[in-house]
């Protein structure tokens, strides 16, 4: 399953306007955004501008996206009762890491993800084969986006903070592709190769497969959008061969993350 496959200018263009407006339906508690209060005067000592806004918001929705897959892996897929302890922790300390992301997101943006409600390919969550390349694919996509925000932001403190994020959602790949060796052969395991954004089966061996992160060509946050697209939209989801019949709600909540020393701090570190 690639990015490049699901196209529809109206889709986009619809998909667009709501992320501009960024509208309501996603309520965070405000203990979770206070801790990014420091976060939020030092990004607008930088002068957030329209720009900077359109990528939050993509990135809002990314990473409502990827807390949504963490979440239904986790509490749905039969193959995570079967794994290693070190494989379930990677998946549950994943989920709190991309809900962290979204509310520093939030604290900027001040609005919630326009889009609160995912669609998957089918036998996402009961075939591992399809769980674990849909990740990878969600992976690359985050991380090609970040890397747009690292080209395009307009001022250090969220580049940097951009440069941050993409490399956790670097560690969050190599794992995944760790994880696929790690499928129990109950569950067609263990995993051979992984399909990730660019649409090539890839060899799990090695895991840390390389040597630059890569752009998937993506110049602008637009690109992100067309393929974070089918995800979002019930008619994109459709023409992409996406399982429509089931609908799968982002839930927010207070993350915890693994280690202090690795929390948002402030831009400094």
């Amino acid at each position: 399953m690639s990015v490049e496959k699901a196209d529809s200018s109206v889709d986009r263009r619809q998909f667009l306007t709501r992320a501009g407006a960024a509208g309501a339906g996603v309520v965070v508690s405000s203990t979770a955004l206070g801790a990014f209060a420091p976060a939020i005067a030092a990004a607008k000592s930088g002068g957030v501008k329209k720009g900077d806004i359109e990528i939050l918001v993509a990135a809002q929705i990314a990473e409502a996206l990827a807390v949504t897959t963490y979440t239904n892996i986790i509490k749905t897929a039969p193959f995570f009762t079967r794994l290693a302890d070190d494989d379930k922790g990677y998946l549950e300390a994943a989920r709190q890491e991309e809900m962290s992301h979204y509310l520093l997101e939030e604290s900027v943006t001040k609005k919630p993800s326009p889009f609160t409600t995912f669609y998957y390919p089918p036998k996402m969550f009961t075939d591992a084969q399809t769980t674990m390349s849909t990740l990878v694919t969600l992976e690359d996509a985050f991380i090609a986006a970040y890397l747009v925000g690292v080209r395009d932001f307009s001022n250090a403190n969220l580049r940097v903070t951009a440069a941050r994020i993409m490399g956790i959602e670097s560690d969050h790949r190599t794992l995944a592709r760790v994880l696929g060796s790690d499928i129990s052969p109950t569950d067609g395991g263990p995993l051979e190769t992984l399909t990730g954004a660019q649409g090539t089966a890839e060899s799990v061996d090695p895991p840390n497969n390389n040597g630059y992160e890569r752009t998937l060509k993506w110049t602008n946050i637009k690109s992100a959008v067309k393929a974070l697209t089918p995800f979002a939209s019930p008619t994109a989801a459709a023409k992409a061969g996406f399982d429509t019949t089931k609908a799968f709600k982002f839930e927010p909540f207070t993350p915890k993350l693994p280690q202090p020393l690795g929390e948002f701090h402030s831009f400094l570190g």
